[in-house]
Parts: C-alpha cells; sequence; structure tokens
C-alpha cells in the first residue's frame, strides 16, 4: 500500500474518531438558550402559568424518543409543577423549522411564561435531565 493511501486513511479514521467524540458528547446534554418568549408554543401544548413544561419533539419510529418520553412522563408524575408534552415532528413542520429541531428525540424545557429555557437535542439520561429541571426550577422557586 503507497504511503500516501495510507496516510489518507489514518486521516480519515482520525477525523471520523474525532466527530464521534463530538456527537456524543453533545448527545442529550441541555443547554441553556436565549430568553423570549416562542408565540407558537401555546399550539403545541404549552399552557401559561405552567413552572417547567417538557416539550418534547418526536417522530414515528424513533426509539430514543420512546426512552424519552417515558423518562420525561416520570419526570412530570415525580415532580410538582413538571408537565410533559409530546408533539409529533412529522405533524408540525413549520414549527419544527422555527425552533430549530435538527433531530428526534430533541426536548425543550418551557418556563411560566412561554421561555425556552433549555434544549436538548438526542436521548438525555435521566441525571441530565434531572439537573436541567433542577437548575430552572430553582430559578423559577428564585425569580418569584
Amino acid at each position: 500500500m503507497p504511503l500516501v493511501s495510507l496516510f489518507t486513511v489514518v486521516v480519515a479514521l482520525a477525523a471520523a474518531s474525532a466527530i464521534g467524540v463530538v456527537w456524543k458528547r453533545r448527545n442529550g446534554r441541555f443547554t441553556a438558550q436565549t430568553p423570549g418568549e416562542v408565540p407558537m408554543l401555546r399550539e403545541l401544548g404549552w399552557q401559561p402559568g405552567t413552572p417547567l413544561t417538557l416539550l418534547q419533539f418526536s417522530s414515528a419510529f424513533c426509539a430514543p424518543c420512546r426512552a424519552t418520553r417515558a423518562l420525561c412522563e416520570q419526570a412530570a408524575k415525580t415532580v410538582d409543577g413538571v408537565r410533559h408534552v409530546e408533539v409529533d415532528a412529522e405533524s408540525h413542520l413549520g414549527a419544527v423549522r422555527e425552533l430549530g429541531i435538527m433531530r428526534t428525540p430533541t426536548v425543550l424545557l418551557v418556563d411560566a411564561a412561554g421561555t425556552i429555557v433549555r434544549r436538548a437535542s438526542g436521548q438525555p439520561t435521566r441525571a441530565q435531565l434531572v439537573g436541567a429541571i433542577t437548575a430552572v426550577l430553582g430559578e423559577f422557586t428564585t425569580a418569584q
């Protein structure tokens, strides 16, 4: 095998590995969002005054979406003031475009005022979800 071909293969493998590591680290991680009310949230099932809504965008044949649904439903049953709403991404393409949903599942944490305060693209772990809920509800209780 010529040296140039071997070098090309090594570079391609290194690049693919780096991309995989970055993707894995970002998967399911909640990130803070820029404050500002998003009017379409009412159409998607958000209700004003609910301390925290877990707005989950899913698609029909998405296995991580089912696992995320179970995780979010459990959080909504366990934590006071948390509500879970699942949105079919394929039925709400306008909202998907406007909110920049690039994959499913995507979970948006929406506060009582209709502001998206956190976002996770991909399946979050229980620890990631609990940490985000705790951070937002802590912000909610100190703001009142």
